[in-house]
């Protein structure tokens, strides 16, 4: 489920008020389909309370129940200008999926995370997250716009072994891996103004990351706003993949590579 750039514009700028916003966009998205409890298909990590509104952590584990597979999973951010904040489709549905993004949270709010299911199974759950205040996706950028352009696409892969023994124990001879992207980008929101001239920066974010294993498509997730400045992307990919390659493409046009080849274990 790739949601486009439209689509995203058009939900925030159609978002109610603080009671309203999850039934607006829920509605928006989803229509009429029925979204049952997430209890046992997603484990929701986010902060009680954001150390640094910029950039924070929200993760979640995704089990898809018995019979089905992961197809996607959606983050929505219920407060933020730009609430549907990242999508991840899975062109390789998966039993199980992994997630770590970190986010610009602008203010108190509702976070919820969506999975849909190869059966067309719609599950969520809900955490709330208290911020300091900030208004983060208007907080002046962390680097000079100009000294960010230079580096603007770079991105770093790195690969590590998930050594659950539950895996193990299930007779799974290759537990997923977790594939971090630490990705060098303004992620400008277009809310933020230049401290020296005190015009507001163009928006320009993180619009794709197409990540594929061994060749062949694996996920491609859709960001928007509420990506931090240089944010860094980590989920799992399946245990026996050898070679991962990235393609970002922001909303200015540009795009990147980057590609890794895996150590046998």
């Amino acid at each position: 489920m790739k949601m486009s750039l439209a689509l995203l514009l058009g939900l925030a700028a159609g978002t109610a008020s603080a009671g309203e916003a999850w039934d607006s966009i829920r509605d928006q998205l989803y229509g009429a389909r029925p979204m049952l409890p997430g209890d046992g298909v997603i484990a929701l990590d986010t902060p009680y309370r954001t150390a640094n509104d910029s950039r924070t952590d929200i993760a979640a584990q995704v089990a898809a129940p018995d019979g089905a597979a992961i197809a996607a999973v959606s983050v929505v951010i219920d407060e933020n200008p730009m609430p549907v904040s990242a999508v991840f489709a899975l062109r390789q549905p998966q039993p199980r999926f992994f997630f770590e993004t970190t986010f610009r949270i602008n203010g108190p709010t509702p976070v919820h995370v969506i999975a849909e299911t190869t059966d067309g199974r719609l599950f969520v759950t809900e955490a709330y997250v208290k911020t300091s205040g900030q208004g983060a996706c208007a907080a002046p950028p962390g680097s000079d716009p100009e000294e960010a352009l230079a580096t603007l696409g770079d991105m770093v892969l790195s690969v590590t072994r998930d050594e659950d023994l539950r895996d193990r124990l299930a007779g799974l001879t290759q537990g997923p891996r977790r594939l971090d992207v630490d990705i060098s980008h303004p992620s400008h929101s277009g809310m933020q103004m230049d401290q020296i001239t005190l015009l507001f920066i163009p928006m320009r974010y993180v619009e794709t990351l197409d990540i594929a294993t061994d060749g062949g498509g694996y996920v491609e997730m859709t960001g928007s706003i509420s990506l931090s400045e240089n944010p860094q992307i980590s989920l799992s990919v399946p245990g026996a993949t050898r070679r991962v390659g990235v393609t970002m493409t922001d909303t200015s046009g540009t795009v990147t590579t980057a590609e890794k080849d895996l150590a046998g274990y």
